[in-house]
């Protein structure tokens, strides 16, 4: 038991404004069933495999493929990070995440996005591009297949920048319309120059260092195993992970 994750009162108190509302019969325990969901996406288990403590494993299955399809998940980190956030400087970054062979089937549905999986040369990946605050605390994730470039993640994220002074990010997204379209926002780019440009690019490289605050958070994100090694076929689900590893990690 000593090793099990329980969700706290306090805990509990914060994300109980994003839960759905119940319709007919009353949910089951929700701090029992959403601790159990938690227990299984840190370690990586089988449905099959939770802990008895945590209830019958059908129903925390039933209860995490709902609430992801419902996006409940997301909305727990973003509701938090949009009110503890420290914005006054973000970053940005993108790192791979390994397809288990469960996972890994690239065949599309029809009418679908796909799986958001791609191979590379370190195998099959998905690609988490992130945005974060200045303490490194995620804010905002994009997906992508493996082989997409930073500047798609980038492209895709910057109509949801918030407001900041500052945004951090490495040589990957050295492109002049990104460093024109943050500064149309307002936003001072803080990002080293490609060494293919003739001309070099002026950065603050002291305020540059505090970048690597958003590589430890994808380390931290990393040490929850449904996270490091993508088992899920469907990319909700599998960004549903993510985001409920953030908001327990960096937001509960």
């Amino acid at each position: 038991m000593s090793e099990l994750y329980w969700l706290t009162d306090e805990h509990m108190a914060r994300l109980q404004p994003f839960f759905p509302r119940s319709h007919g019969r009353p949910r089951v325990n929700d701090r029992r069933v959403l601790s159990g969901i938690i227990f299984f996406n840190r370690n990586g288990l089988r449905w099959r495999d939770a802990p008895r403590e945590y209830g019958p494993a059908k129903t925390l299955y039933n209860r995490w493929k709902r609430w992801s399809d419902k996006g409940v998940f997301v909305a727990m980190m973003d509701g938090l990070a949009s009110r503890g956030a420290e914005r006054k400087t973000i970053m940005i970054d993108a790192s791979y995440l390994k397809a288990h062979r469960p996972a890994s089937s690239l065949r599309e549905k029809r009418g679908g996005a796909g799986r958001l999986i791609g191979r590379t040369k370190g195998g099959m990946n998905t690609k988490l591009h992130a945005v974060t605050d200045a303490r490194g605390r995620p804010i905002s994730f994009f997906m992508t297949v493996g082989q997409v470039s930073d500047y798609t993640g980038a492209a895709a994220l910057l109509d949801g920048l918030p407001k900041a002074d500052w945004l951090l990010g490495d040589r990957g997204y050295d492109a002049d319309w990104f460093r024109d379209a943050l500064e149309e926002k307002g936003i001072t780019p803080c990002i080293p120059g490609r060494k293919s440009r003739n001309k070099p690019v002026k950065y603050d490289k002291r305020r540059y260092k505090s970048r690597s605050r958003i590589e430890i958070m994808f380390g931290r994100l990393k040490d929850w195993r449904r996270v490091a090694t993508r088992y899920d076929r469907c990319p909700t689900v599998f960004l549903s992970a993510i985001a409920l590893a953030a908001t327990v990690i960096f937001w509960l």
